[in-house]
């Protein structure tokens, strides 16, 4: 089964590789994306249907994805916050857990990590 997401990411070069490898590998659509904080609390404010993922950066180029993450704290039942980050510290970690993230995973060293957790979310 397809997972409908929703992608908060501001790099457009990240963007244009992540979105074709997730349908190929996590089979998940990202239906939507957003650069910022204020347009991806927008879209999820009037689209609380149309995802059952949210893929967060933490640095976004206005706000940051923390907002995002802790926006999504009251959710449909089934939805996943996954955070998806160059700053992978471990209080980072901690911190975006505690606001309400599922998982947590670093770009640089944990993208198959990442696609499976995807793949998973779709199976279940």
């Amino acid at each position: 089964m397809t997972v409908p997401a929703f992608l908060v990411e501001d790099n457009a070069l990240i963007r244009s590789n992540l979105i074709p490898t997730l349908a190929e590998l996590g089979d998940v659509s990202v239906v939507a994306f957003a650069e910022g904080q204020a347009e991806a609390l927008a879209w999820l404010k009037h689209h609380d249907a149309q995802w059952q993922l949210a893929i967060v950066d933490l640095f976004l180029k206005e706000g940051s994805g923390l907002g995002v993450i802790s926006a999504c704290r009251e959710r449909k039942p089934g939805s996943r916050i996954v955070v998806l980050t160059n700053y992978a510290t471990p209080d980072m970690k901690r911190r975006c857990l505690e606001l309400g993230a599922d998982a947590f995973f670093d770009k640089s060293s944990q993208l198959d990590e990442f696609f499976a957790y995807c793949e998973k979310h779709g199976a279940a």
